[in-house]
């Protein structure tokens, strides 16, 4: 198969990861008979985090959990559940769920923090760069950000749906150069395992190609939502933002450290790294405006600055927070893309001005940087 390589081809390691997405789905949380937290469990994958931490590694958590863990509170039991009553379930289980990580990173000297989030909170732009802000200042304090969809406010047309694609949208949110997805299977086989003794394990993807997608089986467990294609999906997410993705066995004890050890995994290999990845999509955008800037806002940018409202000297068009626009010099030369981080008639009010007057002239804080550095390209 042209898309994959032999075993001994060098694959991604954990320790060498700067940013790391570690995506865990109910079944290896949540007993299924029991309804009970996997303390255990999670006593060891915390010590896992907090090991990866020492060592430099940005760690963020896409945790399921909180419908199967507030279900037996309420008392609905193992019967499926209406949208109204997944939804209560999740509002109790996110609590039991966010305390849980807390009392087990707490330990380790590491601070926990809850997102919860919506498909419309990647595919909005201004919600995306908020994200990805929030997401940059918890990680810059050490913080790990646990993260679920938000199920008790999320309706059909706004859910991802499954921690597969959520863990692979947050990973490309936050600039991720690896996601693990920790599941009840160790990787991709030819066929399916449970089913056909001949099925082969495939160690490294580089390419999703249709060979590759007919591989994919629907299989999964009773308190799972993603079987191999949303996987894949997930995958190819990742990839595209330039992030590593591999497909883990979960249910041993410490996952993590077994992955480092040598625990049979498939690797999916992005041809870009997140930041020439990320490059590539804003480069691809339709700027909505114009930024003019001068001379010093220029040596600015090519020293890897980012754009202060002091060095703009004319705005033009009409674009809201997030939306693309095009950076000038003076003479009309165009120099790149940038997403803005405010609105035309705000920038048009703070241009020219000291990044320390924004609150007064807008009469509310505002961020320091008109486009932050991670957010242009040229």
């Amino acid at each position: 198969m042209a898309a994959l390589n032999e075993p001994a081809i060098a694959v991604p390691a954990l320790g060498a990861a700067k940013r790391l997405v570690v995506k865990i789905g109910s079944a290896l949380l949540v007993d299924g008979v029991s309804g009970q937290l996997r303390q255990d469990w999670l006593r060891d994958l915390a010590a896992d985090i907090a090991r990866l931490r020492q060592r430099g590694t940005d760690v963020i958590v896409v945790s399921s959990g909180s419908i199967a863990l507030g279900r037996g509170v309420l008392g609905f039991g193992a019967k499926p559940l209406s949208l109204d009553e997944a939804q209560a379930a999740a509002s109790v289980g996110q609590i039991r769920l966010a305390r849980a990580y807390e009392e087990h990173l707490a330990p380790h000297g590491i601070t926990a923090a809850q997102i919860l989030l919506t498909l419309d909170d990647s595919a909005d732009r201004r919600r995306y760069l908020n994200t990805r802000a929030t997401f940059a200042t918890l990680l810059a304090q050490g913080a790990v950000p646990i993260v679920n969809e938000n199920d008790t406010i999320a309706t059909d047309e706004i859910r991802y749906g499954d921690n597969d694609r959520l863990a692979a949208n947050v990973a490309a949110m936050a600039g991720a150069d690896q996601c693990i997805l920790l599941s009840d299977v160790d990787g991709l086989y030819s066929a399916n395992p449970n089913t056909d003794p001949n099925a082969t394990h495939c160690p490294v993807i580089h390419e999703i190609t249709p060979e590759i997608e007919a591989m994919a089986g629907d299989a999964g467990t009773g308190l799972s939502k993603g079987g191999m294609k949303t996987k894949l999906m997930a995958a190819r997410t990742a990839m595209s933002a330039g992030c590593a993705m591999a497909i883990a066995q979960g249910a041993v004890h410490a996952p993590l450290s077994a992955i480092e050890s040598g625990a049979r995994v498939t690797w999916f290999i992005p041809t870009l790294d997140p930041h020439d990845a990320r490059k590539r999509w804003i480069l691809g955008m339709k700027p909505k405006g114009r930024l003019t800037l001068d001379a010093g806002a220029l040596r600015a940018l090519h020293l890897g600055k980012s754009l202060l409202p002091a060095g703009v000297r004319a705005v033009s068009g009409d674009f809201s927070r997030g939306d693309p626009v095009a950076l000038l010099a003076e003479d009309g030369a165009h120099i790149g893309i940038g997403l803005s981080r405010y609105s035309a008639e705000e920038a048009k009010i703070i241009a020219g001005h000291h990044s320390d007057h924004i609150e007064a002239l807008l009469g509310y804080p505002g961020r320091a940087a008109l486009v932050h550095r991670d957010d242009m390209a040229w």
